[in-house]
């Protein structure tokens, strides 16, 4: 996997798959490349970013003016809205990032139809090279659609497609990281996710988003065992993704089982 002055990488995986040791081990590599990690501000993914209109955005620095520099400073105009990184504002004002966070564009919070319009926008308009970007393709849209649009693979895979035409003909290519043993990988940062007295602080957040999706209500399951199985099928899906609709444009590498020499 060679990089090239122009080229753009999207690290991909499951949760627990090794992205950001990746990421971190080619900027490492590669220090003229930018990184773009989930909460950044990005040219093309909204994790942990308000999506916000200018009215709205004046509102909400009226509403917290003890922290509206650090608010402007965590904000970028674009299209016609404000993105706001607020999971990056540190501040202990009781309900701020609860506030902001109903201001994603992810969980139903906008509609379908605006959902991919934002997303097909924002690929159509990026416009730079050299980026290394951690799960900002797959990630956070399929999860999307899978829990709380109820969408089919082939719905997915066809929006897919559409993503593609976005992207044009610029440089990229996709670096999977192939997760064989789940479980493992997720009990892993279960234990590195957890605080000094060993009391796990990621996996209930991320089971209690699992058991209160559309997906879950409407199909009847929930618990660990449910959440496991809808990993095996997201990576599946992601996997057939790939293969289908990006087929000269991947890389798969086993989930932390690859050697340095693979990242030249």
């Amino acid at each position: 996997m060679e990089l090239g002055n122009r080229m753009n990488y999207f690290v991909e995986g499951l949760q627990g798959s090794g992205k950001s040791t990746l990421v971190g081990k080619l900027s490492e590599k590669h220090p003229d490349f930018k990184v773009f990690r989930e909460g950044d501000y990005s040219p093309v993914e909204l994790a942990w970013c308000a999506y916000i209109s200018p009215n709205r955005y004046s509102q909400i620095l009226d509403k917290y003016p003890d922290i509206k520099d650090e608010i402007a400073l965590k904000s970028h105009e674009e299209d016609e809205h404000v993105i706001t990184c607020y999971t990056q504002i540190i501040t202990d004002i009781p309900g701020f990032h609860k506030d902001l966070e109903q201001y994603e564009i992810y969980n139903n919070r906008v509609s379908r139809e605006d959902f991919k319009n934002i997303i097909l926008t924002r690929y159509s308009n990026w416009n730079t090279d050299g980026n290394i970007f951690e799960c900002s393709l797959f990630q956070n849209i399929v999860e999307d659609m899978i829990l709380f649009q109820n969408a089919s693979d082939m719905a997915i895979i066809d929006f897919y497609k559409e993503i593609k035409n976005a992207l044009g003909e610029r440089d990229y290519q996709i670096v999977y990281l192939l997760s064989e043993d789940i479980r493992s990988n997720i009990n892993v940062i279960r234990k590195e996710r957890s605080d000094d007295q060993g009391n796990e602080l990621w996996f209930p957040l991320m089971l209690k988003y699992f058991n209160e999706s559309p997906f879950v209500k409407a199909n009847g399951v929930s618990g660990e065992e449910a959440m496991f199985s809808h990993f095996a099928h997201r990576q599946e899906l992601e996997l057939a993704i790939c293969k289908e609709v990006f087929p000269d444009r991947y890389t798969i590498l086993k989930s932390k089982g690859y050697g340095d020499e693979g990242l030249s």
